[in-house]
């Protein structure tokens, strides 16, 4: 058995919002689950009615209706549908609370600060939603963003929600191709856009590759222009009769702000795009009412969060966690934005807004976490981080040592937890359990609701055996559906073609006898040398902890009639493979994994390819190494990087 890294104190458990909610179900339904996670995991399973009612009372969902019945056809997945009887509006629920309290603090790598209280949200929205509607904006149009993370987003988002319209958005750093692969999909009317964006103390003009966007979208009607004067671009030029700079957008309003519109619970609120490693992205359409009431959920019950927090997770807007951020107002709790690179201008930039804005809950890329950890930074000796009470990890799970430098060099004596999910569920599979202890490398628990387990090959669930991570229970934040897919086939294929009635998500993982996760690796990057699955993040584990090492990418290539694993390094500037570098990554393999585990063939690269949300390109890696073409280079960060993986048969 190991030990644990972390267990709450008494006094922890006593006041975390979780076991409020405890105390909330034993008083309505008469069931005790006093500071037992597993024994309250499995009442919110196996009466899924009653538990998603409790959180919709707990947490105050502004809604009118009946919360009867909760679910139909509770057996069907897909096919379930939630609260049929029940309407609310997304923006309402955001926006509901007291003026004075302060809703969003906006920072960016310039050190602009910019304080927005809910009064002022609200009426920031207002203005968005009544020029929105002026423009005909309703519940069957789509708002599209192409925006870097700043404060002017949210009330955007919150007018066209408040009208039912449906949202979504792109990061300003896509190409022109990644970004119509996903805007092409969904038939904006209206896009909100900048002419150009700050990273890295760099600044890109994107006026150009905006007009060319827009000149290749029918559907648009309007470019609001948020920042510099667009009359002076040359996309004004280019679109003359449909960009507007946000002040005249803004002043377009023929009257004040409508009514919030509350529309059925699933009623269709945010499209995410996935990644577009293996393909044109796929359109994922989320519902009003599962999103808000599983991100409440997670944000309330799991992260602790409400009026008095401070939430942060540096994202862009063409990553689900900025949904899942955002979606924290509806809790109360004050968000904080950050817009820029968290390195820059210094390599702890980050942490000295962190620590300046006093953050409670603190988000972070795992990734970054783990850049983190190589840089060699004791952040205990230059920051005071009192504040934080957790940190959330999310979009790379976290390796076991990036738990123990937290613990040591970060945040001695606080809540790390890595979690998972995704855009396919716009939320988490795997979350924080506040009241049990937490070991390094391992995910807590399956949240509330979601009934988590991990099956073999036959398709039967397993214990302490590595298989595919599935859910076996409809959850109210599942998707709508996709767009353009009228008879659900991909939709279908995506996720329960594996096992039928079952949501397969397509991670490699094992469900400990404690009740933790842990994941391997993504299953379609799953290694295969000699019939044996190898998880890559079990060879990541101890090739990356070696001192110089930066980052690594391993995949499997077609050899003979067999599959044999090859393994890129990414070194410090100064070093080179030679033979002893490799026959430690190697010894360091065989002695902490399996002989199996070892690879045939290790190359040093100068870059390794990653996703816009941090996450290791294995997939585009492996095609390069294989001899194929990869499909959509749009879809990662440093394209380039691919350009050094090709080897000889």
């Amino acid at each position: 058995m190991p030990k644990p890294i972390w267990t709450p104190s008494l006094e922890r458990l006593e006041s975390h919002q979780l076991s409020k909610y405890a105390r909330y179900v034993a008083s309505r339904c008469g069931v005790d689950f006093r500071f037992d996670y597993p024994a309250l995991h499995r009442w919110s399973v196996t009466q899924p009615a009653q538990f998603w009612t409790s959180v919709i009372e707990f947490t105050g969902v502004v809604c009118e209706g009946d919360l009867s019945p909760a679910v139909v056809d509770a057996d069907r997945l897909p096919g379930a549908r939630w609260f049929p009887n029940l309407r609310l509006n997304f923006a309402e629920n955001l926006l509901r609370h007291p003026a004075s309290q302060p809703a969003i603090i906006a920072c960016d790598e310039g050190g602009t600060r910019r304080v927005r209280s809910f009064g002022d949200l609200r009426a920031d929205a207002g203005r968005h939603m009544a020029s929105l509607h002026g423009a005909g904006i309703g519940p069957e149009s789509t708002v599209a963003a192409i925006l870097p993370n700043i404060y002017d987003a949210v009330p955007a988002m919150l007018g066209a929600t408040g009208l039912g319209a449906t949202w979504c958005s792109v990061s300003p750093d896509f190409g022109v191709e990644g970004i119509l692969d996903r805007l092409g999909q969904v038939a904006p009317r209206v896009i909100y856009a900048v002419q150009s964006y700050r990273h890295n103390g760099r600044t890109y003009d994107v006026s150009e590759k905006l007009a060319s966007v827009v000149s290749r979208l029918p559907t648009v009607e309007r470019v609001v222009i948020i920042g510099a004067n667009p009359r002076n671009s040359g996309a004004a030029c280019s679109l003359p009769k449909k960009v507007l700079s946000l002040e005249e957008f803004l002043a377009t309003a023929s009257g004040p702000a409508p009514d919030f519109r509350r529309l059925p619970f699933d009623h269709p609120l945010f499209v995410l795009f996935t990644s577009g490693t293996t393909g044109v992205p796929k359109c994922i359409e989320h519902g009003a009412g599962g999103t808000l009431v599983q991100l409440l959920k997670e944000h309330v019950l799991h992260c602790n969060v409400g009026p008095g927090s401070r939430m942060l997770f540096p994202t862009t807007l063409g990553w689900m966690m900025w949904n899942w951020l955002v979606t924290g107002l509806a809790c109360g709790c004050t968000i904080v934005l950050y817009d820029g690179s968290p390195a820059y201008p210094s390599q702890t930039a980050l942490f000295d807004m962190i620590q300046r804005e006093r953050v409670t809950m603190l988000g972070l890329p795992g990734a970054l976490i783990e850049g983190l950890r190589k840089s060699g930074l004791d952040l205990r000796q230059s920051h005071r981080l009192e504040s934080i009470d957790m940190i959330f990890a999310g979009g790379s799970v976290l390796s076991a040592e990036a738990f123990v430098f937290v613990n040591e060099r970060v945040m001695p004596g606080k809540p790390l937890y890595s979690c998972s999910g995704g855009t396919d569920i716009v939320s988490c599979f795997l979350i924080a359990d506040p009241w049990s202890p937490i070991y390094a490398g391992e995910l807590s628990a399956a949240g509330l609701g979601m009934n988590v387990q991990v099956f073999d090959a036959n398709g039967t669930s397993v214990t302490d055996r590595k298989g595919e991570l599935v859910c076996v229970q409809p959850a109210p934040s599942m998707p709508r559906g996709f767009r353009n897919d009228p008879d659900a086939r991909r939709y279908r294929a995506a996720y329960f073609d594996r096992f039928p009635g079952i949501w397969a998500h397509g991670d490699y993982a094992e469900r400990t006898s404690r009740g933790t996760f842990i994941i391997y690796g993504r299953s379609d990057a799953v290694l295969n040398p000699g019939g044996v699955r190898i998880g890559t993040a079990e060879i990541y584990r101890y090739v990356d902890c070696i001192p110089g090492v930066l980052a690594s990418v391993a995949v499997g290539q077609k050899f003979g009639d067999d599959v044999r694993v090859v393994l890129f390094v990414k070194l410090a500037q100064d070093l080179t493979l030679d033979e002893a570098l490799e026959e430690r990554i190697r010894r360091e393999i065989r002695e902490g994994a399996s002989p199996r585990h070892v690879p045939k063939v290790i190359r040093q690269v100068p870059d390794v390819p990653l996703t816009r949300s941090g996450k290791i390109a294995e997939i585009a890696v492996r095609d390069v190494v294989n001899g194929h073409t990869v499909k959509a280079t749009e879809a990662l960060a440093n394209p380039e990087a691919l350009l050094h993986f090709k080897l000889s048969p």
